[in-house]
């Protein structure tokens, strides 16, 4: 029998309707579902959204009163998650992703179209309640931008004549629930144009992406066949490393939840796959999901874990039918649920959580707040979630990669694993590529492999920078291409941007900045406070102002942000800055003032903040 599972897609939003009596009725309905834990706070509240369009205080204190907890748990949890709503929004939700590719690509000109056709700016929503138009981050479709969600439905490719279609055929189509928020549909109902998400798999490899298709259960089969103990040691003789970027040894983790005592353990997959121009998790997710599900049943059966959850990021809400066929298939085939493949006592369920728009909770301990209904804010470390995790017990968190890995390894053999790539880095890994380049997608190669080989192969030889692991990771100029790409040298999790000459490496880095600012978590002073100002510092680079001081100032703040941030988030949000400095130094030079050694500053620069506190006009520029 599958474990509880959120409300069905037909529950209709209605963002005027559900006071009174209303409320009372849906959040009974919800808090029900979940069997009325508290730890399911993530899947009640999205379900009383998808039923009342927004969280009013009133409704959040229904939840609260149900669930026997103050208001101030519910309101603080909501309001930490960028899809959950307080205030009432459109009918139609229209979230055009932003970032550095998404804007290289069009998503400016694409907004701009929006705006005009809607008579709304971005942030609002228009008057007859229909349409609220916003930027959101990278939603994973980064190789085929410019794109959008639309409640929960994915739009890609998108061109500013396009606006006007989607929002006349929107406007036409007066079903109440055309596109729910929750889980996201097909929107074969209202024609919308480029609702179709193209296979993005270039290049398959020797392991994930090979040409013979996944055998459900194969590596389940082969994990039986050994003790536990020894499942954990072939994971450590194939010397798998986790694909989410750290590189922590995945035999290593699974050895130490093994080994810490317990009342009962879990399995996490971490499928919040929200690094910008990272999407090779949703292929993964959406070709091969049993290769997931398979290394995850595996871990169980190791670690002695009876439950496991796949935690899918919010803007993959579209997969969450087609992996819950995938379950269910699974469930009838003896490959979950009691007694696996007629091995008495090796039970294992699965279920699926999902995510509500938070960077943060890719960080595994973020995510486990999350997963238990709470603010995605990361955990002091000690302990690790192997001794301490979901409901304070052993839990082993891998992403969708790792656990694909794991089931072939099971399946395969660890040798065969582990002759692949380097001494430090065997297997293959699967790369994101976007950007300025010919053929964006993803690719499975083997570790070791050099940028230069990689740019070959996408097409873009003659790029001026690549950004090595999204924001998080580091900028890699033409003097480094014969790097190799591998946890010894060029780590990444996946993300591979390309960026053609021309491209202004400082506007790139800016546009990371920000992202990090909106994406704090706001816990620790310096991410909180450091981010936002690393994001004025760059605007002050960018309109010309700058002088030697400056650059040196914002070298010294990023590096003080990076030693003294409370999690991974603060540490490498400075890594944009760090690495282009280091590695084009000439992107900054050219941005310094004639006289470098000179501040400079504008009247009206001077008075901004007491034109804003008074509300007076700016002086005319003739007169500054």
């Amino acid at each position: 029998m599958l474990p509880s599972e959120p409300p069905a897609a037909d529950l209709p939003p209605s963002p005027t309707g559900g006071a009174g009596a209303g409320i009372a009725e849906v959040v009974a309905d919800a808090v029900a579902v979940a069997g009325g834990a508290r730890t399911r706070l993530m899947d009640i509240v999205q379900a009383a959204q998808q039923r009342l369009g927004h969280l009013s205080e009133e409704t959040m204190g229904a939840i609260a009163e149900r669930l026997g907890i103050p208001p101030v748990e519910v309101a603080d949890m909501v309001s930490f998650y960028a899809f959950l709503n307080r205030t009432p929004k459109g009918r139609y939700h229209i979230r055009l992703s932003r970032s550095p590719v998404s804007l290289l690509k069009g998503a400016g000109e694409v907004a701009a179209a929006f705006r005009q056709v809607l008579g709304i700016a971005m942030g609002e929503t228009s008057a007859d309640g229909d349409f609220t138009l916003e930027w959101t981050n990278d939603i994973g479709m980064a190789d085929q931008e410019p794109s959008a969600l639309i409640n929960g439905t994915v739009l890609t490719q998108l061109a500013p004549g396009d606006a006007a279609t989607i929002v006349g055929r929107l406007r036409a189509h007066h079903a109440p629930n055309a596109l729910p928020l929750f889980p996201g549909t097909g929107v074969a109902g209202s024609g919308l144009p480029h609702a179709q998400i193209r296979p993005s798999l270039v290049a398959p490899g020797a392991v994930l992406f090979r040409e013979e298709p996944p055998l459900p259960g194969a590596g389940i089969r082969a994990a039986l066949a050994l003790e536990p103990d020894d499942v954990v040691r072939q994971i450590s003789a194939a010397r798998l490393r986790g694909r989410g970027g750290a590189g922590f040894p995945t035999g290593l983790k699974w050895k130490l939840c093994r080994q810490s005592p317990a009342e009962g353990r879990y399995v996490i997959c971490n499928a919040d796959e929200g690094e910008p121009g990272t999407f090779k998790d949703r292929v993964l997710l959406s070709e091969m999901p049993h290769l997931m599900f398979d290394g995850m049943t595996i871990a169980g059966y190791a670690l002695g874990a009876r439950e496991g959850v796949v935690y899918l990021r919010g803007e993959y809400a579209y997969l969450w039918d087609s992996l819950h066929k995938a379950l269910r298939a699974r469930y009838a085939q003896g490959l979950a649920g009691k007694d696996i493949l007629g091995r008495a006592g090796f039970d294992f369920d699965i279920r699926i959580q999902l995510g509500a728009g938070a960077y943060i909770c890719g960080e595994e301990s973020a995510l486990v707040e999350s997963l238990e209904g709470k603010r995605g804010s990361p955990r002091d470390r000690p302990p690790f979630p192997t001794i301490r995790g979901h409901l304070q017990q052993p839990t082993a968190v891998d992403n969708v990669e790792t656990f694909a890995c794991a089931a072939r390894i099971l399946e395969d053999g660890p040798e065969a694993f582990a002759r692949l790539g380097t001494a430090e880095s065997t297997g293959t890994k699967l790369l994101s590529v976007s950007g300025d380049c010919p053929r964006p997608g993803v690719y499975e190669v083997p570790f070791g492999l050099t940028v230069n080989a990689l740019l070959d192969l996408v097409g873009a030889p003659e790029a001026a920078f690549v950004q090595m692991g999204g924001p998080s990771g580091q900028c890699v100029a033409p003097k480094d291409y014969g790097r190799r790409i591998a946890f010894e040298d060029l780590p990444t999790g996946g993300s591979v941007m390309v960026f053609a000459p021309g491209r202004d490496v400082l506007a790139v880095v800016r546009e990371f900045a920000d992202f990090f600012a909106g994406e704090s978590c706001g816990w620790c002073t310096p991410c909180r406070v450091g981010t936002t100002l690393l994001k004025d510092e760059l605007d002050k680079l960018l309109s010309d102002r700058a002088t030697l001081a400056d650059i040196r100032a914002l070298e010294g703040l990023a590096q003080t942000i990076a030693r003294t941030s409370r999690c991974g988030l603060g540490q490498t949000a400075p890594n944009p800055i760090l690495s282009t400095m280091r590695n084009l130094p000439e992107a900054y030079e050219a941005r310094l003032r004639p006289d470098p050694f000179l501040p400079w500053v504008s009247l009206n620069e001077a008075l901004k903040p007491a034109i804003a506190i008074q509300g007076r006009e700016p002086v005319p520029e003739d007169q500054a």
